[in-house]
């Protein structure tokens, strides 16, 4: 195995099962400018991978990642724009990371244990399932230093309930995993050392459906999230209609039918 120690993103693929790694413990795995590259480059070739059927994101040391490095956005204060140029860019880019894992075929379980902050916990929002352990805590708290966590609100608006959302952006305190839990930020609270287990699970059982059910549902839940009703059962008939014409749905069904063992998937 290639040396990672130098890496801001480790990559493992095992069984369909693709395990990205924030690998910066010194800063709290901080979303840096070579962490969101790392992490873009990362999303891009999963995304065309057809041997990972799920990812698993996590971050290396005891935390999962406190969110963007202000250390690194504060001295570029020093530009002749005062950072302007670079403060857009950099949160394009994040956004633009976040969105490759909306868009990504395949779905994204965040592990998560110790902190997850501002950009961190946006992350965790973004993820399409996440596990934690019961001593992880959340919050978007950059309004405790001026700079309200408004990108994060995006990912944070969308899974939580809009007081419970607010209550996160103007109070910036942390809430323990089980409160998150209750809110709907994340899926499960774990004990500490059962979490890589449980999320292995969890990813374990997704490899273990259709690839091409999966990569259609994933689609369609996103796309018909912000549609009016009418419109979402339009779009999500379509799609059902898709993936009846696809080969796994034909043998699925027809072992189903047949009450014989489920058949090894094609993605077809």
């Amino acid at each position: 195995m290639k040396d990672i120690q130098n890496t801001p993103v480790e990559l493992q693929v095992e069984g369909g099962i693709a395990t990205i790694t924030l690998n910066r413990p010194q800063t709290l795995n901080a979303l840096s400018e070579d962490m969101l590259a790392g992490l873009q480059s990362t999303l891009d070739g999963i995304a065309v991978n057809h041997d990972v059927k799920v990812v698993i994101l996590r971050g290396a040391g005891n935390h999962f990642c406190a969110g963007h490095n202000l250390k690194e956005m504060s001295a570029r204060r020093a530009d002749a724009d005062k950072g302007s140029a670079y403060f857009n860019t950099l949160f394009a880019t994040c956004s633009k990371m976040m969105l490759s894992i909306v868009n990504l075929p395949q779905p994204v379980i965040a592990e998560v244990k110790g902190i997850a902050t501002a950009a961190g916990c946006q992350l965790v929002a973004t993820c399409d399932l996440a596990i934690a352990a019961e001593d992880a805590r959340f919050a978007t708290s950059g309004v405790n230093i001026g700079l309200f966590c408004s990108t994060p609100m995006v990912a944070l608006s969308r899974n939580v309930p809009r007081k419970k959302a607010m209550e996160m952006l103007l109070l910036g305190e942390f809430l323990p995993a089980s409160r998150a839990e209750e809110i709907g930020l994340i899926n499960r609270v774990v004990p500490a050392d059962a979490l890589e287990t449980a999320t292995r699970q969890m990813a374990q059982t997704i490899v273990d459906k259709s690839p091409v059910a999966i990569k259609i549902g994933k689609k369609a839940f996103y796309a018909q999230c912000d549609m009016p009703l009418d419109a979402a059962y339009a779009y999500a008939g379509a799609a059902m209609a898709e993936n009846m014409l696809a080969r796994d749905a034909t043998e699925g069904i027809n072992a189903f039918i047949d009450k014989k063992p489920m058949p090894d998937w094609t993605g077809e």
